[in-house]
């Protein structure tokens, strides 16, 4: 337990699924945490599920496809809690289809939030870091950062970028007490999802037939995410920068 104690969080699309748990994990082992996320109501319900548990935590709003409104979140955080020692880039948006009908807004949507989103949170941040000699930030990308499935091109490349982005930070500031990592979950069972779903069959076929593509037989849950991104935000870590972690059920094993 506490295994973070005292330290700054920052962790975006904290309203549902693998944000939320995350939030909810930092808090639990002592971080406390600036709840961010488009959805201002969901936002409050984390931060407030947060304090009713005895954990420290505040809601704030934002679109992180905006830069001003990502730096303002990282002042936010500065201001409530010192400093941000852990930055947790999780809101993402996944808008499924095929791939030559896709128009510009979805186009300009998904590298948006996935991809500039997470260029614009390290960017604010990573100047508090610098002046503390020290931070951990975990960008979470997917299992199709590293492999493409049917109807996800856009998707897929911007959560490779989310990839390479990463491993770029960590080798700019790995000298500097600044780690990076990057996440790249398999499918879990979060709403964003759905859609995608859909386009297959519908979400009870695919979790009727989900061993043949994530061979452990069953999606993972936003709570088996969170402890592996306690584990990179904690000093246990320390000795990781770079490095891009596969929690995908053993789809990539095949």
């Amino acid at each position: 337990m506490n295994r973070i104690e005292g330290k700054a969080c920052l962790v975006t699309g904290a309203a549902s699924g693998i944000g939320l748990a995350t939030a909810q994990r930092l808090a639990a082992e002592g971080g406390q945490v600036l709840c961010v996320d488009i959805d201002p109501a969901g936002a409050e319900r984390c931060a407030a599920a947060i304090r009713e548990s005895n954990g420290e935590a505040e809601a704030f709003a934002a679109d992180v496809a905006e830069r001003h409104a990502v730096s303002g979140a990282v002042t936010r955080c500065v201001e409530l809690y010192g400093a941000i020692d852990v930055l947790v880039n999780n809101a993402g948006v996944n808008l499924p289809g095929v791939f030559h009908e896709a128009d510009d807004s979805v186009i300009d949507r998904t590298l948006a939030v996935n991809l500039k989103g997470q260029i614009y949170s390290c960017q604010a941040a990573i100047p508090h870091m610098l002046n503390a000699g020290s931070g951990s930030i975990i960008n979470v990308s997917s299992v199709n950062g590293v492999v493409a499935e049917p109807y996800l091109s856009l998707y897929a490349a911007s959560k490779g970028g989310v990839v390479m982005l990463s491993r770029g930070i960590a080798l700019d500031y790995a000298k500097t007490g600044i780690r990076c990592n990057v996440v790249c979950p398999g499918w879990v069972d979060t709403p964003i999802n759905h859609a995608h779903a859909a386009l297959l069959g519908g979400l009870e076929h695919v979790y009727a037939t989900i061993d043949s593509f994530q061979p452990i037989g069953r999606p993972g849950t936003p709570e088996e995410i969170a402890n592996l991104i306690l584990f990179l935000a904690s000093d246990e870590a320390s000795f990781m920068t770079g490095s891009v972690l596969l929690i995908d059920g053993g789809m990539t094993a095949q």
